[in-house]
């Protein structure tokens, strides 16, 4: 049998908590049975959502939590301030190896800090960043850093470059993965300072298929598989993606609704279409890992549902299984003892 993996869910996170949490939960464990789900949050709301529903009690349990730190407080100051809240109290079942992984929907802001003041950042590891998988014409791209690394310096960006191979190759199975730089030309001699500074560095990086720079308009045709970039830009990307994508999805159900003989081609259409538009659903493929720490943090989106929040779940048992936080703490004391 194999081991199980504990994933603290925050139960109270994001704006459709707490219904989204618990169905996602409870399908998550119906879907994957060596995995066990702690809610955390406010115990009598918890158990009204779990009331009338299906589920093997041995694989969910609720550990109660009074407060809720919202979207809009200073994440420093709520983490200091309220030692009792869902995500504090889920971050610590983490660093005491009660559980494997925490996930959260909830202030994003305070899920970084709390994740490297509580869980911890592996030692030599500068920066943690955020890490989603996005999808492209080839498969998905891992996005690092995407949002929690805003001024950050080459150094910074060569280890994002290590911890991002490591993550595709061991989550992913891609083996050498290619790693770009984002860019505004393909030329080495463009970009801002921390481009400039960054390229020559990450050419010379041992054990990094690096391939150069990465234009914006590449990164849907896969031409990286790990897409390096401090976070300001990650994040724009990002947005950007999401936003298009639902645009387009959007503009292309209106024009097959457009007319009776569009309605019908639509009918036509629909099994591959529905395939198709699958693989671009950013929600398949989870949440965003924040790298490096000492304990698996998963960052989802605030408006995530019951399907973002169930994939998210089984991403953290692959996670564990292939024991990506050993792979980069292995990575990082190799690095350290070569420059001894």
């Amino acid at each position: 049998m194999s081991e199980i993996t504990t994933v603290v869910l925050d139960a109270m996170g994001g704006d459709n908590a707490p219904a989204a949490m618990i169905d996602g939960a409870i399908d998550a464990i119906s879907k994957e049975k060596n995995v066990k789900v702690i809610l955390v949050g406010i115990e009598d709301v918890i158990r009204k959502g779990l009331e009338g529903k299906t589920y093997n009690p041995k694989q969910i349990e609720i550990v109660n939590a009074t407060e809720v730190i919202e979207t809009a407080e200073p994440p420093v100051h709520a983490i200091r301030r309220k030692k009792d809240s869902s995500i504090v109290v889920g971050m610590k079942l983490v660093k005491e190896g009660k559980a494997d992984a925490f996930v959260s929907a909830g202030s994003s802001g305070a899920i970084l800090v709390g994740g490297q003041v509580i869980v911890g950042r592996i030692k030599g590891v500068d920066r943690a960043p955020l890490a989603p998988l996005i999808p492209t014409e080839k498969g998905v791209s891992l996005l690092i850093d995407c949002g929690a690394n805003v001024d950050a310096r080459p150094a910074h960006l060569l280890q994002f470059a290590k911890m991002g191979s490591i993550y595709m190759e061991n989550v992913l199975g891609i083996k050498d993965p290619k790693v770009g730089i984002v860019n505004i030309g393909a030329e080495e001699e463009k970009g801002n300072a921390l481009v400039k500074d960054t390229f020559p560095q990450l050419k010379e990086l041992p054990g990094i298929n690096f391939i150069g720079s990465v234009e914006a308009r590449e990164i849907p045709h896969g031409q990286a598989d790990v897409i390096v970039c401090e976070a300001f830009v990650g994040n724009v990307i990002l947005k950007l993606y999401e936003g298009l994508g639902a645009v387009l999805v959007d503009k292309i159900k209106g024009g097959m609704m457009s007319t009776l003989r569009s309605k019908i081609g639509a009918l036509l259409v629909k099994p591959a279409l529905k395939t198709t538009l699958k693989t671009f659903d950013a929600t398949e493929y989870g949440g965003a890992p924040l790298l490096g720490l000492n304990g698996l943090v998963v960052k989802t989106h605030g408006s995530a549902k019951a399907k973002e929040v169930t994939n998210t779940i089984i991403q953290c048992v692959t996670f564990k299984q292939q024991n990506i936080s050993e792979k980069i703490k292995a990575s990082i004391q190799a690095e350290e003892a070569a420059t001894e």
